[in-house]
Protein backbone atom coordinates (compact mmCIF):
# COMPACT_ATOMS: atom_id res chain seq x y z
CA UNK A 1 0.00 0.00 0.00
CA UNK A 2 2.96 2.32 1.04
CA UNK A 3 4.99 1.67 -2.11
CA UNK A 4 1.74 2.71 -4.42
CA UNK A 5 1.09 5.76 -2.28
CA UNK A 6 4.74 6.38 -2.71
CA UNK A 7 3.89 6.45 -6.76
CA UNK A 8 0.84 8.67 -6.47
CA UNK A 9 3.00 11.30 -4.72
CA UNK A 10 5.71 11.05 -7.24
CA UNK A 11 4.44 14.39 -9.40
CA UNK A 12 4.84 16.33 -6.18
CA UNK A 13 8.41 15.09 -6.13
CA UNK A 14 9.19 17.71 -8.90
CA UNK A 15 6.97 20.83 -7.32
CA UNK A 16 8.81 19.80 -3.86
CA UNK A 17 12.62 19.53 -5.93
CA UNK A 18 11.77 22.78 -7.26
CA UNK A 19 11.15 24.74 -4.56
CA UNK A 20 14.17 23.30 -2.47
CA UNK A 21 16.55 23.79 -5.60
CA UNK A 22 15.18 27.65 -6.13
CA UNK A 23 15.67 28.46 -2.37
CA UNK A 24 18.99 27.02 -1.97
CA UNK A 25 20.18 29.41 -4.89
CA UNK A 26 18.70 32.18 -3.29
CA UNK A 27 21.33 31.65 -0.26
CA UNK A 28 23.91 30.84 -2.24
CA UNK A 29 23.35 33.67 -4.48
CA UNK A 30 22.67 36.00 -0.88
CA UNK A 31 19.54 37.12 -2.04
CA UNK A 32 18.40 35.90 1.22
CA UNK A 33 20.13 36.46 4.22
CA UNK A 34 22.76 34.13 5.94
CA UNK A 35 24.36 35.02 9.31
CA UNK A 36 27.50 34.24 10.60
CA UNK A 37 28.81 34.86 14.21
CA UNK A 38 32.19 35.62 14.96
CA UNK A 39 32.46 32.18 17.11
CA UNK A 40 32.70 28.24 16.57
CA UNK A 41 28.84 27.19 15.43
CA UNK A 42 28.96 23.89 14.65
CA UNK A 43 25.69 22.61 13.25
CA UNK A 44 24.55 19.06 13.20
CA UNK A 45 22.06 17.43 10.69
CA UNK A 46 21.43 14.66 7.52
CA UNK A 47 19.34 15.01 4.21
CA UNK A 48 17.28 12.81 5.27
CA UNK A 49 13.84 13.03 7.71
CA UNK A 50 13.92 10.46 10.81
CA UNK A 51 16.90 9.28 13.35
CA UNK A 52 20.37 9.37 11.67
CA UNK A 53 22.00 9.82 15.11
CA UNK A 54 22.33 13.36 15.19
CA UNK A 55 21.68 13.40 19.38
CA UNK A 56 24.41 10.94 20.23
CA UNK A 57 26.61 13.01 18.07
CA UNK A 58 25.86 15.66 19.47
CA UNK A 59 26.45 14.26 22.58
CA UNK A 60 30.07 13.00 21.71
CA UNK A 61 30.83 16.48 20.68
CA UNK A 62 29.86 17.39 23.96
CA UNK A 63 32.71 15.00 25.20
CA UNK A 64 35.29 15.96 22.99
CA UNK A 65 34.56 20.12 23.85
CA UNK A 66 34.35 19.62 27.06
CA UNK A 67 37.31 22.10 27.98
CA UNK A 68 34.82 25.11 26.53
CA UNK A 69 31.70 26.79 28.08
CA UNK A 70 29.48 24.90 25.41
CA UNK A 71 25.79 25.53 24.69
CA UNK A 72 23.55 23.63 22.68
CA UNK A 73 20.64 25.00 21.24
CA UNK A 74 17.65 23.07 19.38
CA UNK A 75 14.21 24.24 18.32
CA UNK A 76 12.54 21.77 20.78
CA UNK A 77 10.85 19.63 17.89
CA UNK A 78 7.10 18.43 19.94
CA UNK A 79 7.42 21.15 22.68
CA UNK A 80 4.14 23.45 23.28
CA UNK A 81 5.92 26.25 23.89
CA UNK A 82 7.42 29.15 21.30
CA UNK A 83 10.46 31.31 21.57
CA UNK A 84 13.43 31.43 23.41
CA UNK A 85 13.75 29.02 26.55
CA UNK A 86 16.50 27.91 28.44
CA UNK A 87 16.34 24.51 29.83
CA UNK A 88 16.48 24.71 33.94
CA UNK A 89 14.83 22.36 36.30
CA UNK A 90 11.07 22.82 35.68
CA UNK A 91 11.52 21.79 31.74
CA UNK A 92 9.77 18.97 30.50
CA UNK A 93 9.46 17.31 27.00
CA UNK A 94 6.20 19.28 26.61
CA UNK A 95 7.75 22.78 27.39
CA UNK A 96 11.74 21.80 25.91
CA UNK A 97 11.01 18.76 24.03
CA UNK A 98 12.70 15.42 24.51
CA UNK A 99 15.88 15.99 22.92
CA UNK A 100 17.05 18.85 24.70
CA UNK A 101 15.99 17.65 27.92
CA UNK A 102 18.11 14.58 27.57
CA UNK A 103 20.77 17.18 26.81
CA UNK A 104 19.66 19.33 30.03
CA UNK A 105 19.64 16.02 32.35
CA UNK A 106 22.83 14.62 31.04
CA UNK A 107 25.18 17.09 31.01
CA UNK A 108 25.36 19.59 34.14
CA UNK A 109 27.87 22.00 32.85
CA UNK A 110 26.25 22.75 28.95
CA UNK A 111 23.69 25.20 28.59
CA UNK A 112 21.03 24.14 26.89
CA UNK A 113 18.13 26.01 25.27
CA UNK A 114 15.88 26.01 22.17
CA UNK A 115 14.49 28.42 20.11
CA UNK A 116 12.76 28.21 16.25
CA UNK A 117 14.58 31.26 15.15
CA UNK A 118 18.45 30.03 15.36
CA UNK A 119 19.83 33.44 14.45
CA UNK A 120 17.43 34.87 17.80
CA UNK A 121 19.07 31.94 19.80
CA UNK A 122 22.30 32.51 19.53
CA UNK A 123 22.30 36.08 19.64
CA UNK A 124 20.94 35.53 23.14
CA UNK A 125 23.49 32.57 23.71
CA UNK A 126 27.01 33.91 22.44
CA UNK A 127 28.05 36.09 25.03
CA UNK A 128 28.48 33.76 27.71
CA UNK A 129 29.43 30.53 25.41
CA UNK A 130 32.52 29.53 23.52
CA UNK A 131 30.93 26.84 20.99
CA UNK A 132 27.23 26.58 20.20
CA UNK A 133 25.93 23.10 19.18
CA UNK A 134 23.24 23.70 16.64
CA UNK A 135 20.94 20.40 16.41
CA UNK A 136 19.12 19.51 13.26
CA UNK A 137 19.83 22.58 11.70
CA UNK A 138 21.05 21.93 8.72
CA UNK A 139 18.20 23.00 6.33
CA UNK A 140 17.77 26.29 8.47
CA UNK A 141 20.20 28.38 6.50
CA UNK A 142 19.40 31.78 7.99
CA UNK A 143 22.60 30.71 9.88
CA UNK A 144 25.75 30.16 8.21
CA UNK A 145 27.13 27.81 10.50
CA UNK A 146 31.24 27.38 10.53
CA UNK A 147 31.60 23.99 10.85
CA UNK A 148 28.93 21.60 9.13
CA UNK A 149 28.52 17.95 10.34
CA UNK A 150 26.05 15.63 7.76
CA UNK A 151 24.58 12.31 8.98
CA UNK A 152 23.60 9.58 6.69
CA UNK A 153 22.58 6.23 7.83
CA UNK A 154 24.83 3.11 6.82
CA UNK A 155 22.23 0.98 5.40
CA UNK A 156 20.01 3.85 4.07
CA UNK A 157 22.60 5.36 2.24
CA UNK A 158 23.64 1.87 0.69
CA UNK A 159 19.58 2.01 -1.03
CA UNK A 160 17.96 4.28 -3.41
CA UNK A 161 16.64 7.59 -1.70
CA UNK A 162 13.92 9.89 -3.19
CA UNK A 163 13.00 13.41 -2.59
CA UNK A 164 9.88 14.30 -0.25
CA UNK A 165 7.08 13.85 -0.47
CA UNK A 166 7.38 10.39 -1.92
CA UNK A 167 10.85 9.86 -0.28
CA UNK A 168 12.45 10.66 2.84
CA UNK A 169 15.11 13.22 1.53
CA UNK A 170 14.61 17.18 2.76
CA UNK A 171 16.99 18.15 -0.07
CA UNK A 172 19.03 16.29 -3.21
CA UNK A 173 22.45 15.48 -2.67
CA UNK A 174 23.94 18.49 -3.72
CA UNK A 175 23.16 19.92 -0.39
CA UNK A 176 26.39 17.41 0.92
CA UNK A 177 28.66 20.34 -0.72
CA UNK A 178 27.87 22.77 2.29
CA UNK A 179 29.34 19.87 5.06
CA UNK A 180 32.73 20.05 6.07
CA UNK A 181 32.31 16.43 7.47
CA UNK A 182 30.11 13.83 6.75
CA UNK A 183 29.43 11.27 8.53
CA UNK A 184 27.59 7.52 8.20
CA UNK A 185 26.31 6.56 10.89
CA UNK A 186 25.01 3.09 12.26
CA UNK A 187 27.77 1.53 10.58
CA UNK A 188 29.59 -1.52 11.21
CA UNK A 189 32.89 -1.03 13.61
CA UNK A 190 35.21 -2.10 10.58
CA UNK A 191 34.06 -0.82 6.99
CA UNK A 192 35.70 -2.66 3.90
CA UNK A 193 37.71 -0.80 2.05
CA UNK A 194 34.96 -1.51 -0.98
CA UNK A 195 32.18 0.20 0.61
CA UNK A 196 34.20 3.34 1.67
CA UNK A 197 35.26 3.88 -1.72
CA UNK A 198 31.38 3.46 -3.23
CA UNK A 199 30.02 5.38 -0.41
CA UNK A 200 32.56 8.34 -1.93
CA UNK A 201 31.77 8.00 -5.20
CA UNK A 202 27.82 8.44 -4.41
CA UNK A 203 28.88 11.23 -2.11
CA UNK A 204 31.23 13.15 -4.82
CA UNK A 205 33.19 14.29 -1.53
CA UNK A 206 35.90 16.43 -2.20
CA UNK A 207 39.47 16.88 -0.94
CA UNK A 208 38.76 19.40 1.75
CA UNK A 209 35.57 17.04 2.92
CA UNK A 210 36.07 14.29 5.86
CA UNK A 211 34.34 11.19 5.68
CA UNK A 212 34.21 9.17 8.94
CA UNK A 213 32.23 5.87 10.05
CA UNK A 214 30.50 5.59 13.71
CA UNK A 215 28.50 2.29 14.99
CA UNK A 216 26.16 2.44 18.65
CA UNK A 217 27.77 1.78 21.40
CA UNK A 218 25.16 0.16 23.63
CA UNK A 219 25.54 1.08 27.64
CA UNK A 220 24.34 -0.69 30.57
CA UNK A 221 20.60 -0.34 31.13
CA UNK A 222 19.90 2.35 33.46
CA UNK A 223 16.47 2.70 35.64
CA UNK A 224 14.37 5.17 34.09
CA UNK A 225 13.74 6.20 38.35
CA UNK A 226 17.02 5.58 40.46
CA UNK A 227 20.55 4.83 39.79
CA UNK A 228 20.09 1.45 39.37
CA UNK A 229 22.10 -0.20 36.46
CA UNK A 230 20.79 -3.50 35.01
CA UNK A 231 22.72 -6.10 32.44
CA UNK A 232 20.22 -7.82 30.12
CA UNK A 233 20.06 -11.84 30.30
CA UNK A 234 19.43 -14.22 28.08
CA UNK A 235 15.70 -15.54 28.53
CA UNK A 236 15.09 -12.05 29.79
CA UNK A 237 11.07 -10.86 28.64
CA UNK A 238 10.80 -7.45 27.34
CA UNK A 239 8.56 -5.14 27.09
CA UNK A 240 10.43 -2.64 24.67
CA UNK A 241 7.83 0.49 24.33
CA UNK A 242 10.14 3.26 21.43
CA UNK A 243 8.46 6.51 19.49
CA UNK A 244 11.92 6.52 17.85
CA UNK A 245 12.27 6.92 13.71
CA UNK A 246 13.79 3.78 13.34
CA UNK A 247 13.65 1.17 15.56
CA UNK A 248 15.22 -1.72 13.79
CA UNK A 249 19.01 -1.32 15.36
CA UNK A 250 18.18 -1.57 18.93
CA UNK A 251 15.54 -4.60 17.95
CA UNK A 252 18.55 -6.32 16.38
CA UNK A 253 20.48 -5.46 19.71
CA UNK A 254 18.42 -6.75 22.05
CA UNK A 255 18.34 -10.03 20.10
CA UNK A 256 21.96 -10.81 20.17
CA UNK A 257 20.98 -10.95 23.84
CA UNK A 258 18.45 -13.59 22.69
CA UNK A 259 15.73 -11.73 25.34
CA UNK A 260 12.28 -12.54 24.54
CA UNK A 261 10.55 -9.31 23.27
CA UNK A 262 7.31 -7.80 23.05
CA UNK A 263 7.52 -4.58 21.17
CA UNK A 264 5.23 -1.28 21.56
CA UNK A 265 5.94 0.85 18.60
CA UNK A 266 5.24 4.34 18.24
CA UNK A 267 6.15 6.42 15.74
CA UNK A 268 8.89 9.48 16.09
CA UNK A 269 8.82 11.87 19.02
CA UNK A 270 5.39 10.31 19.71
CA UNK A 271 3.74 11.87 22.71
CA UNK A 272 2.44 8.41 25.08
CA UNK A 273 -0.83 8.34 26.08
CA UNK A 274 -2.16 7.30 29.09
CA UNK A 275 -4.32 4.62 27.62
CA UNK A 276 -0.64 3.78 26.05
CA UNK A 277 0.80 3.46 29.24
CA UNK A 278 -2.09 1.37 30.97
CA UNK A 279 -2.24 -1.36 27.81
CA UNK A 280 1.30 -2.03 28.44
CA UNK A 281 0.80 -2.07 32.09
CA UNK A 282 -1.61 -4.41 31.68
CA UNK A 283 0.62 -6.54 29.04
CA UNK A 284 3.44 -6.37 31.99
CA UNK A 285 1.56 -7.80 34.93
CA UNK A 286 0.00 -10.81 33.09
CA UNK A 287 2.71 -12.04 31.30
CA UNK A 288 3.80 -15.13 33.95
CA UNK A 289 6.97 -14.42 33.47
CA UNK A 290 9.08 -13.95 36.74
CA UNK A 291 12.12 -12.15 35.25
CA UNK A 292 10.61 -9.45 33.18
CA UNK A 293 11.61 -5.96 32.40
CA UNK A 294 10.10 -2.26 30.92
CA UNK A 295 12.55 -1.13 28.28
CA UNK A 296 12.86 2.04 26.51
CA UNK A 297 15.25 4.75 24.75
CA UNK A 298 17.16 7.51 26.60
CA UNK A 299 14.96 9.79 24.39
CA UNK A 300 12.04 8.41 24.91
CA UNK A 301 12.31 8.56 28.66
CA UNK A 302 12.11 11.63 29.03
CA UNK A 303 8.74 11.52 27.62
CA UNK A 304 7.71 8.94 30.05
CA UNK A 305 8.47 10.72 32.96
CA UNK A 306 5.52 13.10 32.68
CA UNK A 307 4.00 13.16 36.21
CA UNK A 308 0.97 11.33 35.39
CA UNK A 309 2.68 8.85 32.93
CA UNK A 310 5.42 8.22 35.39
CA UNK A 311 2.67 7.61 38.75
CA UNK A 312 1.56 4.29 36.43
CA UNK A 313 4.95 3.04 35.48
CA UNK A 314 6.93 3.95 38.95
CA UNK A 315 6.51 0.53 41.08
CA UNK A 316 7.76 -1.18 38.00
CA UNK A 317 11.47 -2.13 36.66
CA UNK A 318 11.61 0.71 33.73
CA UNK A 319 14.70 0.67 32.48
CA UNK A 320 15.85 2.69 29.62
CA UNK A 321 19.30 2.05 27.24
CA UNK A 322 21.31 4.58 26.78
CA UNK A 323 23.91 4.62 23.53
CA UNK A 324 26.84 6.55 22.51
CA UNK A 325 27.96 6.75 19.19
CA UNK A 326 31.99 5.60 18.55
CA UNK A 327 33.80 7.37 15.63
CA UNK A 328 35.36 3.74 13.87
CA UNK A 329 39.04 3.46 15.19
CA UNK A 330 40.53 4.65 11.38
CA UNK A 331 38.92 7.75 11.32
CA UNK A 332 38.93 8.62 15.04
CA UNK A 333 41.67 10.51 15.13
CA UNK A 334 41.64 12.82 12.29
CA UNK A 335 37.65 13.49 13.04
CA UNK A 336 38.40 14.84 16.52
CA UNK A 337 41.71 16.83 15.42
CA UNK A 338 39.56 18.26 12.48
CA UNK A 339 36.73 19.76 15.06
CA UNK A 340 39.21 20.90 17.70
CA UNK A 341 41.22 22.77 15.14
CA UNK A 342 38.07 24.71 13.74
CA UNK A 343 36.96 25.39 17.05
CA UNK A 344 40.41 27.02 18.64
CA UNK A 345 40.89 28.62 14.83
CA UNK A 346 37.83 29.87 15.13
CA UNK A 347 37.42 31.17 18.70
Amino acid sequence: MLKYLRLLLLPLNLVYALVIFVRNQLYDWGIFKSTSFDMPVICIGNLAVGGSGKTPTTEYLVRLLQNYKVAILSRGYGRVTKGFILADEHASAQTIGDEPLQYYRKFKNVTVAVCEDRVTGINQLKDAHEVILLDDAYQHRKVKAGFNILLFEFDKLRGWQMLLPAGNLRETFSGIKRAQTVIITKSPPVVEQYLRQGFLKKLKLTANQNLAFSHIGYQNLQSLYSQEQLALQKNQVVFLITGIANPLPLRQYLATKEVILHHFEYSDHHRFTEQEIKALVKAFEEHPAGEKIIVTTEKDGQRLLDAKLKDLLLNLPVYYLPINIEINAAERAKFDQKILDYVASAK
